[in-house]
């Protein structure tokens, strides 16, 4: 249809939308009409035109192809160890780039592409963002041309397959894999890449699902860019506890000057390495995890412990699940995190102290255990919490009875999300009396335990039982929709 005058301006042919050859540009201001002036739809329809002449200027058709289901993009995948895109082709794949009208890639395959001297292609360079390019892509497909993309290695392996099967439909594009990043490594390693846990951090900073693969005593295979290199990432775990891993570092691997490297963690986080490597973790020490029923006398921290007991109650009134986000306040020893986090094991869990001697001493338990997934916050309460992610679960180990106590457990009341649990730790009786009543007003389902215990202790020749302080736990369940796994 005839676009009207206040319509925008007409695209360019690289989004698939084609002006009419005829349509010509308004004249140039000041410019003197000529006697091809715009005529009255009667008389142009009398003359037999259409549309009429002084439509033609702004007019727009959008040819669509003539089949009702173009053909699929293809996006083939480049041996990421070849060098030279020649190389990789094979005849059936060197009929794909022939027979295409535009073909899509990184600078440097595009500039390896031949110009057929029968027609001419159109380059399109793959960049950042991804979105209004796949949307180009996905017109020109509409439009009926052949659409063939150049991707290294298998596009559905942390490549663009994956983005424009999501994107477009998996109809709307053809996967054409070839070896991957990680099948090339792990063959020089002779590792059977299908025990392989694969991470990418290329363009990516969010380090949690690192820290969860790290325990489960498989090798891990990490995509690194210019930010987060190899020595970036052993430092980290390193920090964390994490050293029974061989590092093999595959720099610019496929290149004339691919380099690889087999270094423990330390030396890894002493040396330097290039922007785009590919990481092989291969657990070769003894792996450690946290644990429940953690004795007092495995962690770094004197006093400041929520007993074993009280531990074990606690944990199984929040019930943790494997992916929760979980709040230790007033962390102490950090006892509570650390067993929280052999339960939240894929999740986060976050100790909260503002003792800096105590936080110390979390980081010192954390690195005994090889605890990843256990951060720490050192800040006051409740001031602190702001910028943490959202918990589902949180458990109050201290500080209600300071006098910043009633604003910690709104604040923590306030930042728990819907259907979570809370558990509190009440030693004082006023303590009690106050989370009690706090949660009460808010209409939360209420759980009150007394935990006492005794402890063999010796006395002469043998032995008796020394009572420990009682403690209530407090746990309520925030209201809401409960949360998914």
């Amino acid at each position: 249809h005839p676009a009207s005058d206040a319509s925008p301006a007409p695209p360019s042919d690289g989004d698939g939308t084609i002006p009419r050859e005829d349509a010509r540009p308004d004249p140039p201001a000041g410019a003197e009409a000529d006697d091809t002036a715009p005529q009255s739809a009667s008389a142009a329809e009398s003359e037999g035109e259409w549309p009429p002449r002084g439509h033609r200027r702004s007019s727009l058709f959008v040819f669509m192809p003539s089949t009702s289901r173009p053909e699929p993009i293809t996006v083939l995948g480049m041996d990421c160890t070849v060098p030279l895109l020649e190389d990789a082709l094979t005849p059936p794949l060197r009929r794909l780039l022939d027979e295409a009208d535009v073909i899509c890639g990184p600078a440097r395959l595009l500039d390896q592409v031949a110009e057929p001297e029968e027609r001419r292609i159109r380059r399109i360079p793959l960049t950042l963002p991804l979105e209004p390019l796949l949307d180009r892509l996905g017109h020109l497909r509409a439009a009926g041309a052949q659409v063939l993309v150049l991707s290294g290695g298998d596009p559905l392996f942390f490549g663009i397959g994956s983005t424009m099967a999501r994107q477009l439909g998996a109809d709307a594009v053809r996967i054409v894999p070839a070896p991957s990043s990680l099948q090339a490594a792990c063959a020089r390693l002779a590792l059977p890449w299908h025990r392989v846990i694969c991470l990418s951090l290329h363009g990516r900073e969010d380090l949690g699902p690192l820290n969860a693969a790290v325990a489960r005593g498989a090798p891990l295979c990490i995509l690194t860019d210019a930010r987060m290199t190899p020595d970036v990432i052993a430092r980290h775990l390193l920090d964390r506890g994490v050293d029974w891993f061989t590092a093999h570092v595959f720099e610019r691997m496929g290149a004339p000057d691919e380099r690889r490297h087999a270094l423990d963690l330390a030396r890894t986080a002493c040396a330097r390495f290039g922007p785009a490597c590919v990481l092989i973790l291969d657990p070769t020490g003894t792996v450690r995890r946290p644990h429940l029923g953690i004795d007092d006398a495995e962690l770094a921290v004197e006093g400041c412990f929520t007993r074993k007991p009280v531990r074990a109650a606690a944990l199984a009134l929040l019930g943790i699940g494997p992916r929760h986000v979980v709040w230790d306040l007033g962390a102490g020893s950090g006892a509570v995190a650390l067993e929280a986090a052999a339960l939240a094991h894929e999740g986060r869990v976050i100790a909260v102290e503002r003792d800096p001697d105590r936080a110390i001493g979390i980081q010192e338990n954390r690195r005994r255990f090889g605890a990843a997934t256990v951060e720490v916050c050192l800040g006051k309460a409740p001031d602190c919490l702001r910028d943490l992610p959202e918990p589902q679960r949180i458990f109050i180990g201290g500080g209600l009875s300071g006098p910043d106590g009633d604003a910690l457990l709104a604040t923590a009341c306030a930042r728990l999300a819907p259907g979570g649990r809370l558990a509190a730790n009440c030693v004082l009786l006023e303590s009690l009396h106050r989370c009690g009543e706090a949660l009460r007003q808010r209409g939360w389902p209420l759980e009150i335990l007394q935990i006492q215990s005794a402890e063999a202790l010796p006395l002469g020749a043998g032995s008796h039982l020394a009572a420990r302080n009682p403690v209530f736990l407090l746990a309520a369940r925030k209201p809401g929709a409960r949360e998914t796994e």
